[in-house]
């Protein structure tokens, strides 16, 4: 899967909140100062090209829709993201987090709790 720039990840997030939408329904989405609708059609063309976004023509005008989800590109920027900056390894992300962010107790306790959750879940399909 391609990277996305800022202005396309920007894009797709609307696209993912609206479902399917003309470039007039992206744009209205976007805070003010708005980009040109020029912009925004150029980065829906560049998003079509890219794989991420489909289209449905009414004559000249296209409806756009997204054809990747927005948690098949948060499982790959993820991915990627680890996999680039924490050498693979999701033990050295988590490392980074507890060590050098200032968390919370409530905060770390949770992520605990989740951490718990997985093990007892995976341990449950290996028994079975």
């Amino acid at each position: 899967m391609k990277t996305l720039t800022k202005a396309e990840e920007q894009v797709m997030r609307i696209l993912w909140q609206l479902e399917r939408g003309f470039v007039k329904d992206i744009l209205e989405q976007f805070p003010e100062p708005k980009p040109a609708y020029n912009t925004v059609s150029t980065i829906v063309r560049i998003l079509e090209k890219k794989g991420f976004v489909d289209h449905k023509a009414y004559g000249k005008t296209h409806e756009y829709y997204p054809i990747i989800s927005q948690d098949e590109y948060k499982e790959q920027f993820l991915s990627s993201f680890v996999q680039n900056y924490f050498e693979d390894s999701y033990q050295e992300l988590v490392s980074f987090f507890t060590k050098d962010r200032n968390m919370s107790i409530s905060e770390l306790e949770e992520i605990l709790k989740l951490i718990e959750q997985v093990i007892k879940k995976q341990k449950a399909n290996r028994d079975e």
